[in-house]
């Protein structure tokens, strides 16, 4: 789906590049309630994701993390396409490039993430990937109050670390920060994919082409083991929790939230992560695990408040979003 081009030019971008009518509400929207559903979609997004995240850990033992991933972007495609059906014709080049970027992106980010879960607590690997989404709004945003917020988060992570991370696997380490870069990736595609193909169209064709690029991977790793009954079993639920659901309603809330905004919230997340580690892993977490995970989280929940509070002050009262 295009943004039309009647939309107000004075609404602030959410990122370098995207449409200048991306606006966090949709127009004659009640600002209280409009501004509730797109949270309320990241949010269940995230739940789902993070315990989806925790059962493919699970399955890892059984099929590898490259066989894990392969299962969950495979399955994910196919019940995207049988789903949406999207038409292959009637799109321009620029669309193709969008959506090709957009999967390129979904595979770089499961497939880093999943070596991270590998090596490292699902609530570490988390809180270092959320750095990704962090950095896009710091940029995004240009204000200085929000490097203080960058600042706060930066040293969650170092806490995390232990001043050096002497303590965490640090190719765990590499793989989680190297998959924050894919994720914020993943919310500047998923924005632009969103506004350029009807419905979850777009996810659908770009999950096809994420499940493309890693289908030689994981038969390199895993083999015959894809197609045990047991794995595929649990490969489609992790599919389902950690890419269907999930994604469906954050393209959905990108329609209506700035990707800047949408980054913050995805901060949420390493407590999400670190609790679906807790009840199904049984991760426990040191106070100092969990107090700098509480940084990282109050660093996004500050640049939360200083984007809606900008966002505010650029609308007047009586004036549309």
């Amino acid at each position: 789906m295009k943004t039309s081009s009647a939309a107000s030019s004075s609404a602030p971008a959410a990122v370098p590049g995207a449409a200048p009518g991306h606006a966090p509400e949709a127009a004659g929207a009640p600002r209280g309630r409009g501004s509730l559903g797109p949270v309320g979609l990241v949010l269940a997004g995230g739940i789902s994701v993070q315990f989806g995240g925790a059962l493919a850990v699970t399955l890892m033992p059984r099929a590898g993390a490259l066989g894990v991933v392969t299962l969950r972007l495979l399955v994910a495609a196919v019940v995207l396409l049988v789903v949406c059906r999207p038409r292959l014709r009637g799109h321009s080049r620029a669309d193709w490039t969008t959506v090709i970027a957009f999967g390129i992106a979904l595979a770089g980010m499961n497939g880093l993430f999943y070596q991270a879960a590998a090596r490292i607590p699902l609530g570490t690997a988390v809180t270092l990937e959320v750095l990704g989404p962090l950095a896009l709004s710091v940029l995004a945003s240009r204000r200085a109050i929000n490097f203080l917020w960058a600042g706060l988060a930066l040293a969650g992570v170092v806490l995390l670390g232990g001043g050096g991370f002497d303590s965490l696997d640090p190719l765990g380490a590499a793989f989680a920060l190297g998959a924050g870069v894919m994720w914020a990736a993943y919310i500047i595609f998923s924005a632009r994919t969103g506004r350029r193909f009807p419905q979850a169209d777009g996810l659908a064709l770009a999950m096809a082409v994420a499940a493309l690029l890693f289908l030689p991977l994981g038969i390199a790793e895993s083999g015959t083991k894809l197609l045990d009954p047991t794995i595929l079993a649990l490969g489609s639920a992790v599919a389902v929790l950690s890419s269907v659901l999930p994604y469906t309603l954050e393209l959905l809330a990108l329609r209506r939230l700035p990707a800047s905004t949408f980054a913050i919230l995805m901060s949420l997340e390493p407590a999400i992560a670190a609790a679906a580690g807790f009840l199904i892993l049984s991760q426990a977490l040191t106070l100092t695990e969990a107090a700098a995970i509480a940084l990282v989280i109050a660093a996004s929940m500050g640049a939360v408040r200083t984007q809606v509070g900008r966002g505010r002050a650029k609308t007047l009262p009586g004036q549309s979003a």
